[in-house]
């Protein structure tokens, strides 16, 4: 019987190693050691609901069916979607303060990537940033564009939505913004479309080639690379910076540090935080 021992059965250290194995060759993410009670609570129903009665079956499982609805589950199992609005605040004083004055001095449109959007807060939190100073500043009108990203469709296609409860606003968002920004839906909270419409969501691997993203002005990774290897980190901070215009800004999240990991950006402390900017 599949059930609630069903990872037990399997938990000896060559078949926990071959899904961590599995996990970071997929997505990037490096669980460690000791962390087969983690991987019990997020995929034992999984397993029971498809029939699989080990982990080490599961990974034979994934390795064969790449396409399978299962692998994606388990993807989505696995991948931590903890986010909030306004995180730290400082990125978006920064964006409101510096960098949208500057796009407008120089004349230029504005892109922006918000990778790893999980259910879409950081991304619609830039997009009202961008509404309210527009409001302020009635004659910098440049276009901005923001790109959200994330390698569970499932999430994505939540945050497409735009409706979120009332806990979930509560992590964040003030009431003067919900009244603003926000219209009723049944028991819910709905976004409205002029903040919705200037989002891209797209589903994509960080691992994955970025060249089909184009060039980015700003690109916000917050709270990402704490998942990877040494080695990856670095790879994706190199990928990042191949695909900023010339000076544009990295932020990162405000336990992340870019030491030891790029020497391809400056650091630029704002009040609150420090962001990177793209060497020349």
């Amino acid at each position: 019987m599949v059930g609630k021992n069903s990872l037990n059965s399997a938990s000896d250290n060559s078949a926990y190693d071959d899904f961590c194995g599995f996990l970071e060759t997929v997505c990037g993410i490096v669980l460690g050691e000791k962390k087969l009670y983690l991987v019990n609570s997020r995929l034992n129903k999984l397993m029971e609901d498809n029939d699989i009665a080990s982990l080490a079956d599961l990974v034979i499982y994934l390795k064969r069916n790449k396409d399978s609805k299962l692998y994606m589950a388990v993807i989505d199992a696995m991948t931590t979607n903890e986010t909030s609005w306004f995180r730290d605040n400082y990125p978006y004083d920064f964006l409101a303060e510096k960098l949208l004055p500057e796009a407008y001095s120089a004349r230029k449109n504005i892109r922006i990537w918000s990778a790893a959007a999980s259910t879409g807060q950081e991304a619609y939190s830039i997009s009202i940033i961008i509404s309210e100073f527009q409001k302020k500043n009635t004659n910098m009108m440049m276009p901005v564009k923001i790109m959200a990203t994330d390698i569970s469709n499932t999430v994505l296609c939540g945050a497409k939505e735009g409706v979120f409860d009332q806990m979930t606003l509560d992590r964040g968002m003030s009431p003067a913004r919900i009244n603003s920004y926000f219209e009723r839906h049944e028991n819910m909270w709905k976004l409205k479309d002029d903040i919705k419409r200037r989002i891209e969501f797209r589903e994509f691997n960080l691992l994955g080639s970025y060249t089909v993203l184009g060039k980015f002005d700003v690109i916000f990774c917050r709270n990402v690379l704490i998942y990877f290897s040494t080695e990856t980190k670095k790879d994706i901070l190199a990928r990042v910076a191949s695909v900023l215009n010339p000076r544009g800004y990295l932020i990162l999240g405000g336990s992340e540090s870019m030491a030891n990991y790029s020497d391809r950006f400056d650091i630029v402390r704002v009040n609150g935080g420090l962001v990177y900017q793209l060497k020349e």
